[in-house]
């Protein structure tokens, strides 16, 4: 008879609970010995037997209020908990061997790519819920980092992003090269490619700059963002499971984080070969470097992802939570990009991406000032009906043709072409003095003015309601310098940064233009 067989059930579980965490990176291996150790033991201390056990496991290893938190709705008991955690110890000590970052051939095998989806979408959600715990077993135990950069920068890399370059072709606009970015930024410490051998930098910056600056590839947004109120849902939603629940969640684009990386890198270094700078702004901070960063960051990318999968509700008619309202009100400065006319040009021709990766980059500073101003409505019955705004002109960050506006300390009275009442905006300085929202948030009205280089300019657009995009059309005070649209995302919220593009308004909204991108930070 074993020793532990005179053992009570409670000192056993302080024993096997003591064992299983005993190292805090990786699973945990401790226990696997005592519950190898007779049938009684084994009886009381499995995963099946003892769920309650193992979830307290989970707990001390992994972030999990996040988690209970988001799926609420879903009753997350301990069995579930125990099923994710079998997950992710086999994925991650399969990052850690790194079985999969790298291809053997031009094309995957089903069994590569479903080892891929299950890799990338774990580390994902695991990102997204990351108060910590998250982050070190990813990076510390699994060394994920590093199976980052060989999947999309390294020349066999499994993205098959550098032999697609290779070959004169643009890298996959795939799910998996999308959430690959996503977590690329989350993980990126910059100084990690300032050393004296640049390789790793040009691989990565190579290859960023081609999803940062390929607009015409890589999309900035879904749905498109030319349409205000989309009457559909794009197709290719995942279902994926989460803690054992079945989720559908739609890949984030591939855009925002590769802008964001990019010229995070190429700011770091004091002079490139592909890069002009005129004044050296200042540069995004990336999340794993960000002090008060947590899982509260990442909730609009959250609520983003379901919304755009979930089918049971309308698309465009409500806020979904991806925009945080009050999130823009601020002083913003960063940079924007432009490349050489008719290298872009030839690009829109037909261009291979090795022009783009040849061209020049000027990087140009510049600083913004953003109110926001709020629509409400009152969900009571015999409250009145409250009009926003008509979806408008895309190159005028979805204002309608025709609106005239004016501002005051309470907010802006906007007067649409063939409507006889004006719709009446509060600002959010006035709708917190006045104690919070007093209704549901049905538009987002934003002001703004700044400067760089070119000239003092006017902003005003508004926010997309379905997934909390961001466009603002920018007009030069002195009028030489005309019109242009810049559109974005939120990427974060309290340590966050915007992330997007800007467009020429003389193409037609339909058409491919001549773009460039920018990011800019909160003064701080």
């Amino acid at each position: 008879m074993s020793v532990l067989a005179s053992v009570p059930q409670e000192i056993l579980e302080h024993v096997a609970f003591f064992a299983a965490t005993d190292s805090f990176l990786g699973p945990p291996q401790g226990i696997t010995a005592l519950t190898s150790v007779d049938r009684r033991t084994h009886a009381a201390l499995s995963m099946s037997s003892n769920p309650y056990l193992w979830s307290r496991i989970f707990a001390y290893k992994f972030d999990l209020s996040s988690a209970v938190q988001r799926l609420s709705g879903r009753d997350l008991c301990p069995s579930m908990i125990c099923e994710e955690l079998k997950l992710r110890c086999t994925l991650l000590k399969r990052i850690r061997r790194r079985t999969d970052c790298l291809a053997t051939a031009n094309t995957l095998s089903p069994t590569h790519r479903d080892a891929l989806r299950s890799i990338l979408w774990m580390a994902y959600l695991m990102m997204l819920e990351n108060d910590g715990k998250n982050s070190r077993q990813l990076r510390e135990y699994a060394a994920f980092d590093d199976w980052l950069k060989d999947f999309l920068f390294h020349p066999s890399g499994a993205s098959l992003a550098a032999w697609s370059v290779k070959v004169d072709l643009w890298p996959p606009n795939d799910e998996r090269s999308a959430i690959a970015l996503w977590l690329f930024w989350y993980m990126l410490k910059p100084d990690e490619y300032l050393t004296d051998n640049d390789t790793a930098f040009r691989e990565a910056s190579g290859i960023l700059k081609l999803f940062a600056l390929g607009a015409h590839q890589y999309p900035l947004c879904t749905p498109p963002w030319n349409e205000f109120a989309p009457p559909s849902r794009e197709r290719g939603a995942s279902a994926i499971k989460h803690f054992g629940v079945p989720l559908r969640m739609a890949a984030p684009a591939p855009a925002p984080p590769a802008i964001l990386a990019y010229l995070t890198l190429a700011n770091k270094l004091s002079v490139s070969w592909d890069t002009i700078h005129y004044m050296k702004p200042p540069t995004a901070i990336p999340p794993s470097l960000a002090p008060g960063a947590s899982s509260k960051e990442w909730e609009g990318e959250w609520m983003r992802g379901l919304h755009l999968a979930d089918t049971s509700r309308p698309l465009g008619a409500a806020f979904s939570g991806a925009f945080v309202p009050g999130s823009l009100e601020a002083v913003w400065e960063g940079l924007f990009t432009y490349t050489e006319f008719t290298a872009y040009a030839a690009l829109l021709s037909g261009a291979p991406p090795t022009v783009l990766q040849r061209s020049l980059v000027a990087h140009h500073p510049h600083l913004w000032k953003l109110r926001e101003h709020h629509l409400y409505a009152s969900d009571e019955p015999d409250a009145p009906e409250v009009r926003p705004l008509a979806p408008g002109n895309p190159l005028r960050g979805y204002i309608p043709n025709g609106c005239h506006f004016s501002e005051t300390s309470d907010g802006v009275v906007v007067r649409e072409s063939g409507q006889a009442e004006p719709v009446v905006y509060r600002s959010w300085s006035s709708v917190q003095k006045s104690g919070g929202p007093p209704g549901r948030l049905i538009d987002v009205f934003i002001t703004g003015e700044g400067h760089s280089a070119w000239g003092q300019f006017n902003l005003v657009g508004r926010i997309r309601p379905c997934d909390g995009f961001i466009s603002l059309s920018k007009e030069y005070v002195d009028g030489d310098r005309g019109q242009w649209l810049y559109r974005g995302y939120m990427v974060g919220n309290a340590e966050g940064n915007l992330s997007g593009r800007w467009r020429d308004t003389l193409s037609p909204p339909d058409v491919l233009g001549y773009e460039g991108c920018f990011v800019m930070s909160r003064r701080r």
